[in-house]
């Protein structure tokens, strides 16, 4: 996938692999994201030092990305390097060496950032939400893994991973820039030349499903001041034909500054800095979220507040006010997903990855404008629901948990977990 820009002598590089946390073993949590990250600390003869100066003298920018399904490996340079980057990039994806002092090293790393990131609380409330939601479910595994499952990795392991995933038959390439055509075939056809041609790699994920009723995971933290509170259900799926009613619907619920969320969160309690709902995307249906970070005092209030909102917007969706601001806020915000080519050609990629039509993004500002409310207010009745619902919270139990479940009608269940659990 390709567009051509000459503003700048810059181009931008993408190889997109589908192979994510979705495509692990259950016991190797982190595989994908280790494979990824080894690609630049050995590869066809060069050490890990040699790779980092190369990319230097180059003037580059070299990343990887590795999410539930996917993995990208990503760079940017001048035009004038392009092609020298591209063959150094080709060496790191077609033949890793995954020397096993290298992996060790990362490893330890990898264990390091598992530890620091429990000083995260957001990232703690996100990670106990999707646990719970998605339990026994692929998407409720960590993309970074546990450190039991990183400690258990091996060169071997990462070597397979490798040669299944990285293909030519499961590559997307993704390029814009100052580039032509010709151009930007020589680049793609460098990356891929050294890879087998493998075969495509399938979504092996089934409809993730929520039982009836309310459940709450306090992620137990001494000494908490203010929490950090998740709340998830079921959202919808991108080719689902109402998903476009219901990005409109969220953006008037918690979408946006002036979103019924954020003004009776923050605008009228100061309750929380901070208020938002969100609808995932994947291949399945994924999580709509509510997020807030209270205040210990204010936690509870802020809780049944939130339960509130959520069962009117489910039961009597939004006004026509609030549905006319957030489709002209949609409208006039768009023009940021789609102001540099790299942001364009990405939107490719993301079709092609998720399986959307051809036409999904440039029929999107007509399809958003053609929402009525009707169709926004089934949309929310038909795909979200309030009592189909996990609320993950980051708190110290001991003076919070109770008041916590107190704020949930009709719970069915509390679990205490603490903060350093994997």
């Amino acid at each position: 996938m390709f567009e051509s820009s000459r503003e700048l002598p810059l181009v931008s590089v993408s190889v997109s692999f589908a192979g994510g946390a979705v495509h692990e073993a259950p016991e190797q949590g982190g595989l994908a994201r280790i494979v990824a990250r080894m690609l630049r600390r050995g590869a066809d003869g060069l050490r890990s030092d040699a790779i980092e100066i190369a990319v230097d003298e180059l003037g580059g920018e070299l990343g990887v990305d590795v999410g539930l399904g996917v993995t990208s490996i990503y760079f940017e340079c001048l035009s004038r390097s392009v092609e020298a980057l591209s063959d150094l990039v080709a060496r790191l994806l077609a033949r890793p060496t995954f020397a096993p002092d290298e992996l060790g090293r990362l490893l330890r790393q990898t264990e390091s950032e598992i530890v620091a990131a429990r000083d995260d609380d957001g990232f703690l409330a996100s990670r106990a939400l999707r646990r719970h939601m998605f339990a026994g479910h692929p998407h409720g595994r960590r993309v970074g893994g546990s450190l039991a499952s990183v400690r258990a990795l091996a060169p071997d392991d990462a070597r397979r991973f490798h040669a299944r995933h990285y293909t030519r038959a499961n590559a997307i390439v993704a390029i814009s820039g100052d580039l032509d055509g010709p151009g930007a075939e020589r680049v793609a056809a460098t990356l891929l030349g050294a890879l087998p041609e493998g075969e495509p790699i399938a979504y092996p994920v089934p409809e993730p499903t929520l039982p009836e009723g309310r459940r709450l995971v306090c992620v137990d933290k001494p000494e908490r001041t203010q929490t950090q509170m998740v709340l998830g259900t079921l959202g919808s799926h991108p080719e689902d034909d109402d998903h476009i009613a219901l990005i409109a619907a969220n953006t008037a619920f918690g979408g946006s500054m002036s979103s019924r969320l954020f003004q009776e969160v923050r605008g009228k309690r100061g309750w929380s800095y901070g208020a938002s709902s969100s609808l995932g995307f994947a291949r399945v249906r994924e999580a709509f979220t509510m997020w807030t970070a209270p205040a210990v005092e204010d936690a509870a209030d802020c809780l049944a507040l939130e339960l509130g909102l959520l069962r009117d917007f489910c039961r009597e969706g939004v006004a026509q006010a609030e549905l006319d601001h957030a489709q002209s806020y949609l409208r006039r915000s768009y023009a940021f997903e789609i102001d540099t080519a790299r942001k364009r050609v990405g939107q490719a990629v993301g079709r092609a990855l998720l399986g959307l039509p051809e036409d999904y993004h440039a029929r999107y500002l007509e399809r958003i404008a053609s929402v009525t409310r009707e169709q926004a207010n089934a949309a929310v009745r038909r795909r979200l629901s309030d009592d189909r619902l996990w609320v993950s919270v980051v708190a110290t139990a001991d003076e919070s948990a109770a008041a916590l479940a107190g704020a949930i009608p009709d719970l069915v269940e509390t679990v205490v977990v603490p903060f350093d659990a994997e």
